[in-house]
């Protein structure tokens, strides 16, 4: 039974972290990107509202953002798998005391809320910016808050990956 707790929640964890981490990253470049396509990089500056439409237009870079964010989203609320069959396991393994196992549900409690109060709603701050046609310029400042939020919420996980590899003061090893 401790193998199959492992195996899903080792699974759950590297489809929904690794996705999360890795659309949240991607996210404030993009959504950037979006507020600034409408306007003077790369067009005739003729101001014609077809750029939105077209290849590079404003529409195609704020769909991808809202793609990312549904992603983020999404995998969020499926990650909640995660620290339960951790859970799970730790019980299984009669290691639910242990400091490393205390310090990463900590790391990951303290995760998820940076996750649900911080970078989601930066998401949805810079997808209204987006949408409604801000200049790059106005955004920045949303976007350059959501890249080190999102920064520290990936440097989390990391540290909490290393401890459940290395299990520091483990008498089961590494």
């Amino acid at each position: 039974m401790t193998e199959f707790l492992l195996s899903v929640h080792v699974l759950v964890a590297i489809v929904t972290v690794g996705s999360i981490t890795v659309a949240a990253s991607m996210f404030p470049r993009i959504a950037l990107r979006a507020c600034g396509s409408g306007g003077g990089s790369g067009g005739s500056g003729d101001g014609s509202s077809a750029a939105g439409e077209g290849r590079g237009g404003r529409s195609e870079g704020t769909g991808t953002a809202v793609l990312l964010h549904r992603v983020c989203t999404g995998y969020a609320v499926a990650g909640v798998v995660v620290p339960v069959f951790g859970i799970a396991t730790g019980a299984q393994l009669g290691v639910l005391t242990d400091a490393w196992l205390i310090v990463s549900l900590v790391l990951t409690v303290t995760a998820a809320a940076l996750l649900g109060l911080a970078v989601l709603p930066g998401q949805r701050r810079l997808l209204a910016l987006a949408e409604g046609a801000a200049a790059e310029e106005e955004a920045r400042p949303v976007a350059s808050r959501l890249s080190m939020t999102t920064g520290m919420f990936n440097v989390l996980w990391a540290v909490v990956v290393v401890l459940m590899i290395v299990r520091p003061g483990s008498t089961m090893g590494a």
